[in-house]
């Protein structure tokens, strides 16, 4: 039955803000790709991503979708990007809630040059598989190889195969199973975060 009470938005109608603002607030709760990467230069990159989901269960695939520079880099192609692009490389690490802090200081927008592992104030753990290093501090962190970037709009799928995964032993429960409650993900809201709450099954 349909409802008196609802707005309508056609897509041609409203701005691109508006409609990222309608689609962010709606499609919730996202998890949040911790990204590190390499230039071709050795400088280390860390920036968070919440357009973050599987791809493909095998080959295990991880899929992030990186928009453009903002802010006074409007327009331009981001670090993350390039990186990638350039050594087919990266790592996703996974965002507790007591890295909150570090992960927000990691998505301030600085120059190409700057090491933003210093900045986030985490340590840098050598990948097993790939030559870029996890964040230590992250309690699962997934090594992959670029498999394509995929051009969509203004932004750019990239798919990443799992090459290897590390897990913390607090967040491990056995059997290739992880323990949720015990390293509390942060998922992205309209601007904001959340928690989850004690799961239930129907």
């Amino acid at each position: 039955m349909a409802k008196d009470n609802a707005f309508e938005f056609a897509a041609d109608d409203i701005t691109l803000e508006q409609m990222y603002k309608l689609m962010i607030g709606s499609v919730v709760p996202r998890p949040i790709a911790w990204v590190s990467t390499r230039s071709k230069e050795g400088v280390l990159n860390l920036a968070p991503f919440s357009f973050f989901t599987v791809a493909s269960r095998y080959p295990a695939t991880l899929l992030i979708s990186i928009g453009p520079g903002v802010g006074e880099r409007m327009g331009t192609v981001k670090d993350t990007l390039v990186n990638i692009r350039e050594t087919g490389e990266f790592v996703i690490n996974m965002v507790p809630a007591s890295l909150v802090e570090s992960m927000q200081r990691s998505s301030a927008d600085v120059a190409s040059g700057e090491n933003e592992f210093e900045l986030a104030g985490v340590t840098p753990k050598a990948g097993i598989r790939v030559d870029v290093p996890s964040v230590l501090e992250s309690p699962i962190a997934f090594e992959l190889t670029l498999d394509r970037i995929i051009a969509v709009g203004t932004d750019h799928l990239v798919l990443g195969k799992v090459e290897h995964v590390r897990v913390d032993a607090e967040a491990y429960a056995g059997h290739y199973k992880i323990a949720l409650e015990s390293w509390q993900p942060l998922a992205s809201l309209a601007g904001n975060y959340a928690l989850m709450k004690p799961a239930f099954s129907v």
